[in-house]
């Protein structure tokens, strides 16, 4: 009994602490900004608004317009949910919210919102900063430090893993890149969207971890295609090749679960002409930011330059551009029959 009295008076003297400070729980966050609606910032920010409260607003926006009122509209067709609003600009989204999330394309893209936002005139606030966009570590570095000077709360990085499919079904994982307090802090928020929010150090580490993570993903999938092809080629069955890899050595998620063969895994990607799925644009794109950043660390990469120009050479054929990233299989002439 005295366990938990003690444990009671100490919640008791914690709550008026939990409640000035930013957030000890995803519900005493109010409210919401959330920047960038492409095809994971949509289904991430449509997860948000329907697990948050009615007490809680979210204001969206993006620079293509039909993203905005397609997602208002879905947002307002739930029977629950936080109030929506429309943002005219990147700072009107963030000028009352606590939290602001950013999901853009490229490094320049996430600058340049930050500039528009930290004006002299936005309120001053201890608002946190959620960029889920996958960069390079010394641009979101210098993004964070902006922010801190500016007096403007905390900027930290949060890039996920699990593509649309993970971002739709709500089971995508955030790799942080904060302290520890402020990643306990906004862990909560980030399950709203997701499954996992591993932290993996200060800011700045939740890239370094995507991007290594990323780096082996393109040389797997490469690797998968080619042995694949090989085995077709001695006459092997593919779905008996796949099966052995599968309990081998050679395991991995695009042999697994991404099988570039069609037929092999009947959800993946080969199997309606290579269409959805992570497109070969985002993969060089990552690919790129990787080299980059292994260059500034010093660090030795032999297959990385080989794998940018695999992926460079596939994108370039007509019938591959645009197309998930196993579309490699193709390039590589594989048997698609």
């Amino acid at each position: 009994m005295r366990v938990l009295a003690s444990a009671s008076r100490l919640r008791a003297l914690l709550l008026p602490l939990q409640r000035r400070s930013f957030a000890s729980t995803a519900s005493r966050l109010e409210s919401y900004g959330f920047i960038g609606l492409g095809q994971m910032g949509y289904q991430m920010a449509r997860n948000l608004q329907s697990k948050l409260t009615p007490n809680d607003t979210v204001s969206i926006f993006d620079v293509n317009p039909q993203a905005m009122s397609g997602l208002e509209t879905e947002m307002k067709s739930q029977s629950s949910g936080a109030r929506v609003e429309l943002a005219a600009s990147v700072f009107d989204a963030s000028k009352d919210a606590d939290v602001v999330f950013t999901v853009l394309p490229e490094p320049q893209h996430v600058q340049d919102v930050f500039k528009s936002i930290l004006t002299d005139s936005l309120p001053k606030k201890n608002r946190v900063f959620i960029d889920c966009s996958t960069i390079d570590p010394s641009t979101s570095r210098k993004v964070a430090k902006s922010v801190s000077d500016a007096g403007q709360g905390t900027f930290i990085d949060a890039p996920m893993s699990g593509g649309v499919v993970g971002a739709t079904a709500g089971t995508l994982t955030f790799m942080v890149g904060a302290t520890e307090d402020v990643a306990a802090r906004i862990e909560p928020t980030l399950l709203l969207m997701g499954r996992k929010a591993l932290h993996c150090g200060d800011q700045g580490a939740g890239l370094s971890a995507k991007l290594a993570n990323n780096y082996l993903l393109a040389v797997n999938n490469i690797a998968t295609a080619e042995a694949m092809n090989l085995g077709m080629k001695w006459g092997l069955d593919p779905q008996k090749l796949a099966g052995v890899l599968n309990v081998s050595t050679g395991k991995c998620w695009p042999s697994e679960v991404n099988n570039p063969v069609k037929g092999v895994v009947e959800t993946a990607p080969a199997g309606r002409d290579y269409r959805g799925g992570f497109g070969i644009g985002l993969m060089k794109k990552d690919l790129r930011l990787a080299i980059l950043a292994a260059k500034e660390a010093g660090a030795r990469m032999e297959l990385a330059d080989k794998a940018w120009e695999v992926y460079e050479e596939t994108e370039k054929l007509e019938n591959c551009k645009g197309r998930d990233f196993s579309v490699v299989y193709r390039y590589l002439g594989g048997k698609e029959t």
